[in-house]
């Protein structure tokens, strides 16, 4: 089944994303935190992150994070930062507004 959004993280999306997922760890450290909010350039460099990974983080964008190899759970540590919500995120992954998330979570649950 094709559910938008939804992207496959197997082996070759682990290693591409291997210095995402582990700067996105990193942040389980609040001076990690704060160290990243100072300058993310230079947390980004101490990572080696891609240039498209790099992008991906400047966007703000889970979706974009999630196809440059990030993984969910290792970026809800990031998209905290950013202080993006579950909705929020939700929302990127489908392509919808907040809004329109939510009520798909109100007809969903209504069945």
């Amino acid at each position: 089944m094709d559910i938008p959004g939804t992207i496959i993280f197997d082996g070759q999306q682990a290693m591409k994303g291997y210095a995402l997922n582990k700067m996105c760890y990193s942040f389980n450290d609040a001076s990690n935190r704060e160290a990243f909010l100072r300058d993310e350039d230079a947390y980004c460099d101490r990572f080696g992150l891609t240039a498209e990974q790099r992008r991906a983080v400047r966007h703000r964008d889970i979706l974009e994070l999630l196809n440059v190899g990030g993984n969910i759970y290792y970026l809800a540590k990031l998209a905290g930062i950013f202080g993006l919500n579950v909705q929020q995120i939700g929302a990127q992954q489908r392509g919808i507004t907040e809004a329109e998330f939510k009520e798909l979570l109100t007809r969903e649950g209504a069945r």
